[in-house]
């Protein structure tokens, strides 16, 4: 049913309908892959974060 919208869409409205696909796809793709980065740049800082702690002096209280 979807290339059956499609093939429909590009027959009344011509090649503009393909490229709105490919951009939006596109947008799609590089969000994903900024979500990617981002996800493994917060487990890095968590990951120094909690070196950080274990390395900090514990205070005595008193």
């Amino acid at each position: 049913m979807g290339s059956d919208l499609i093939l429909k869409l590009v027959a009344e409205h011509g090649p503009w309908v393909l490229l709105v696909f490919y951009l939006l796809w596109r947008d799609m793709q590089k969000d994903i892959a900024t979500r990617a980065v981002l996800d493994k740049n917060s487990a890095i800082l968590i990951e120094i974060t909690t070196i950080i702690r274990e390395r900090l002096p514990v205070r005595g209280g008193g």
